[in-house]
């Protein structure tokens, strides 16, 4: 997980090694299948042994990235994350031979206008309650930050910025999301014209947006064609957020002054999502946290995630497993 499971264990045995015993209990959680939904991973865990994993503060992944001006550096901390609403859509069509398609009502033909008017929808945008702090830590002109703050100018500007992985970032940060990213057919020839294709869309949705939100917001991309396309629920999870007037922000805020001195915490809100919004149902105050090379440009380092170059490097590692063992320190001693 970009550093966190490894980091993690190497604090966690390094902090056993010494005998360190903290005031309370430190637990060491890691699970496959976060990537897929936790459906039998974390999920999995908490609807059967909850008592086994209920805690009062998580810190897991996605934070720590530096951000803001060389006077008022900040380090992100997510505090927050979009809902994930994966949706299965099966267009149907009629079955036919492959050397006379005209006038026949083939699925894969009519699956791709659906993709077509997926990549083409532009909800409109809307801001949560961490959106104007994370705009406030940017280290860009009061002007495009002006723009970032006004519904009716923000996409303009979304636009118009030169780094296109800022932009993806930017606007997933303000709006719904919808990428077609599975296509299925079942067993498809060549030469037989398919009557069934299903595709899986990842839509990832704002605060307040539960499936009827979700449901809007497919019938007005697809519009004529939603009658023609019945759609199953595969993940809906909501949004979550956790508060920041805790201990564990504090330690966090401690533990990061010490490499770097004046640099203050800024919670942010992911547009991924992870296995805290489990923990946060159990009741947990849960931070994506994390402490990586100030050379790590944030931007770029979003584009890492499932990309040709998903890495980190060794200094942001070591960084990463001294946090955690001055959060330790400074939290359960």
């Amino acid at each position: 997980m970009l550093n966190l499971t490894a980091s993690m264990a190497v604090a966690f045995k390094d902090l056993a090694d010494r005998g360190v015993r903290p005031r309370g209990d430190l637990l060491y959680f890691a699970v496959a299948d976060e990537e897929a939904g936790s459906a039998h991973g974390a999920r999995w865990v908490a609807d059967h042994h909850p008592d086994a994993i209920r805690c009062d503060y998580l810190l897991t992944e996605s934070g720590g990235l530096h951000d803001g001006s060389p006077e008022a550096p900040v380090i992100g901390v997510t505090v927050g994350e979009k809902g994930v609403a994966w949706r299965r859509l099966r267009i149907r069509g009629t079955p036919g031979h492959g050397s006379m398609p005209f006038r026949i009502d083939n699925a894969l033909v009519k699956a791709a206008a659906v993709v077509q008017r997926l990549a083409e929808y532009r909800p409109a945008p809307r801001f949560h309650e961490l959106w104007p702090a994370r705009v406030d830590s940017l280290n860009v002109p009061d002007e495009l930050k002006q723009a970032l703050l006004d519904p009716q100018r923000i996409d303009a500007a979304l636009d118009g910025l030169p780094s296109a992985a800022a932009a993806a970032h930017l606007h997933a940060c303000t709006h719904t999301t919808f990428s077609p990213n599975i296509i299925d057919g079942g067993v498809m020839k060549t030469n037989v014209i398919p009557d069934t294709i299903d595709l899986d869309v990842d839509v990832r949705t704002l605060p307040g947006e539960g499936a009827d939100e979700v449901n809007a917001h497919l019938r007005a991309a697809l519009g004529d064609l939603a009658d023609h396309v019945d759609v199953e629920i595969i993940l809906n999870d909501p949004a979550s957020i956790s508060r920041t007037d805790t201990p564990l922000w504090d330690s966090l805020q401690r533990a990061v002054s010490v490499p770097f001195p004046g640099a203050t915490l800024s919670p942010q809100f992911t547009v991924g999502f992870t296995d805290a919004r489990v923990f946060r149902e159990l009741g947990a105050i849960s931070y994506g946290a994390g402490l990586f090379s100030p050379s790590v440009d944030a931007a770029e380092f979003g584009r890492r995630f499932h990309g040709h170059d998903e890495r980190v490097d060794v200094e942001s590692l070591g960084l990463t497993v001294e946090l955690w063992q001055r959060v330790v320190a400074d939290l359960m001693a």
